[in-house]
């Protein structure tokens, strides 16, 4: 685990706080979903996939992984991806720090249509969209600063159609090479070696994990196991870190305001 995370967990909301520009949104993690509607994912399985999404930000468990997360609150963007060619912000970054923002994101969720059915360029959907984090690594503000940037991919296919990266990892290298923290996958099996691929090219940084269902209709219970595990604050392995809580605050700050 980085330092500026085990900080974060002795401090929660005060490092979280003390961080970034008057006019950003301090948060303790912000999260990319990265959802994969080529067309080898049929009208049915869409709707088990965005589902599942919206049944996991309605459920008690991921509200109260968010509310007791670094801040009490994080930001979430939703973005549909296939081809190279085809990413689309579906629902915009938008802040979680109560039940009720929780379920009006659900409800956007819910509110969206299908983008593409094409082939299938994850590599392309990670390099190409991890920009969106904002000023944490190098871009125009998205109105939000965090202490963890992580991207969460699912899918059911490896890649077939990267033109910007190599189908061997380069999108997911070259995010965290900017400087997401970590890239997680949710696996959704039935193509021979899916889940050996999202181990090998896709989850990345700092503990990266996959998460395999079995079908789509195991989709629902997945993604709400994934986003707890990327929402918690792991604990601090020693209370000797309570003593660097005199640093917290402007450890905060720099990790929010690189460039």
């Amino acid at each position: 685990m980085k330092l500026k995370n085990w900080i974060a967990a002795a401090f929660g909301a005060a490092a979280v706080m003390a961080a970034g520009p008057a006019s950003a949104t301090a948060v303790g993690l912000e999260l990319m979903l990265l959802v994969d509607v080529s067309g080898s994912v049929d009208s049915a399985e869409y709707d088990l996939q965005k589902n599942g999404y919206v049944n996991a930000f309605n459920s008690v468990a991921v509200q109260n992984a968010i509310l007791a997360s670094q801040g009490g609150a994080i930001a979430v963007t939703y973005i549909e991806w296939s081809g190279n060619t085809q990413r689309a912000t579906q629902v915009g970054w938008t802040l979680i720090n109560s039940v009720a923002s929780a379920q009006q994101f659900a409800t956007a969720l819910s509110g969206v249509s299908r983008a593409f059915a094409g082939n299938t360029a994850i590599q392309d959907a990670i390099g190409l969209s991890y920009g969106a984090f904002g000023t944490e690594v190098g871009g125009a503000s998205n109105g939000f600063e965090s202490l963890r940037q992580v991207i969460d991919v699912s899918g059911d296919g490896a890649d077939n159609n990267s033109a910007t990266f190599c189908a061997a990892g380069c999108g997911r290298n070259a995010a965290l090479a900017g400087g997401v923290d970590t890239i997680n996958g949710l696996a959704i099996l039935g193509e021979a070696g899916l889940q050996t691929y999202y181990d090998s090219f896709v989850k990345g940084g700092t503990g990266g994990f996959v998460i395999a269902a079995t079908s789509f209709a195991d989709f629902s219970r997945a993604i709400q196991d994934k986003l707890i595990a990327e929402i918690r604050v792991p604990e601090p392995t020693s209370l000797a870190l309570v003593g660097l809580a005199l640093l917290g605050a402007g450890v905060a700050r720099r990790r929010v305001t690189r460039r």
